[in-house]
């Protein structure tokens, strides 16, 4: 009977994670479509980005300190793991887009809440550069981004992307916590 419980909750939380970036993106399109511009792809990538950083920032600051050790299951990472992970991918590929030369690490997922959040917030803050300086005169130039060259609208569209499926995660840890996600806030 209990095995039968845990199946079924495994089944709906897979489910979640699935459906939390469709529905996600449903959600947040009244709010997001891109107004008239002389770049309306840049805009929209944009427009992509912006809810996507408020809702990831949003769910590192609701999720209590003590519960940035949690993990489903012993073989699946903790939520501050997928916090960090967000942190490194976006210094990865808005440090690309901005010429940075070295990525920051992200600090281990054993510190505590706040420097955890200040290297998110740090992580945006490169991305917020990126982003702004896109325009759809220079989305097609190519970028060096470890051992392969990348449009920056690939970059940009991917880190999108990216985040999307973290957030995911980030919600269904913190649905399983008792806690509503920013993305279905009313």
């Amino acid at each position: 009977m209990c095995e039968v419980m845990v199946m079924r909750r495994m089944m709906v939380c897979g489910a979640l994670i699935f459906l939390a970036p469709v529905l996600m993106f449903g959600q947040a399109a009244a709010t997001s479509a891109p107004a008239a511009t002389a770049n309306p792809m840049s805009a929209e990538v944009q427009g992509r980005y912006t809810p996507m950083k408020g809702f990831i920032l949003k769910s590192a600051d609701t999720m209590p300190a003590e519960d940035y050790t949690f993990k489903p299951t012993a073989d699946i990472r903790t939520f501050a793991r997928v916090v960090n992970h967000v942190t490194e991918a976006q210094n990865r590929t808005c440090g690309a887009l901005n010429g940075t030369a070295a990525p920051k690490p992200a600090p281990p997922e054993t510190a505590d809440k706040a420097t955890i959040v200040d290297a998110l917030k740090a992580s945006f803050a490169e991305c917020d550069k990126a982003f702004a300086a896109l325009t759809d005169a220079n989305m097609t130039e190519m970028i060096q981004i470890g051992p392969v060259k990348r449009s920056r609208l690939g970059i940009a569209w991917g880190t999108v992307t990216h985040d999307t499926e973290q957030y995911a995660t980030l919600a269904l840890y913190m649905r399983l916590k008792g806690l509503v996600p920013p993305s279905s806030e009313k």
